[in-house]
């Protein structure tokens, strides 16, 4: 039986990275599709994942940072994962990022995982807010964001390097 609790839904749980998703991180890192959104330039070795695995203190005030992979809980399988970054507990907020592997997308797992870690996030690590920077052409994660309670706050322009040129970013913020 598949419990709920506090990095859960009964579907599916918010976990540590492990050293077993190796390969499933090196691949998303070295995604050049994402790279655009993730501030990311340059390929991860396996060594250096490994390395970012094995000594994160997992611990929001020294990292700024928490990933959690994404697990269904009925097999285990991982499908993405879900970071906390540029994590400011003195004014209560923290970037908010979510990727699926492609074949587990469109299923609803994003909106699942972001309740979680807005849960998570309200409760445990006592934030005020969430906010993230969506590609003013993603017109989908806008509409993931916005229908998991996230409001368009305003749009930044000329924000990220797309084919040569610059686009616009929306900022959109979920409050507690």
């Amino acid at each position: 039986m598949n419990e709920k609790g506090l990095l859960s839904d009964g579907t599916y749980l918010l976990r540590a990275p492990e050293p077993e998703d190796l390969d499933i991180l090196f691949n998303m890192e070295n995604d050049t599709a994402l790279w655009m959104v993730s501030g990311n330039a340059v390929p991860y070795s396996r060594y250096q994942i490994k390395r970012y695995i094995q000594q994160s203190q997992h611990d929001f005030y020294t990292d700024r940072q928490v990933r959690f992979m994404i697990v269904r809980q009925a097999d285990g399988v991982v499908l993405g994962s879900v970071d906390l970054t540029d994590i400011d507990p003195y004014n209560g907020r923290a970037e908010i990022g979510i990727a699926l592997l492609s074949e587990y997308r469109g299923q609803g797992i994003a909106s699942a995982a972001l309740k979680i870690v807005a849960g998570y996030s309200k409760s445990v690590l006592r934030l005020r807010q969430l906010f993230c920077l969506v590609p003013k052409d993603n017109e989908e994660s806008i509409k993931l964001f916005a229908n998991n309670g996230f409001d368009k706050s305003g749009q930044l322009k000329d924000w990220l390097v797309k084919d040569e040129s610059y686009i616009d970013v929306v900022v959109l913020q979920k409050f507690f």
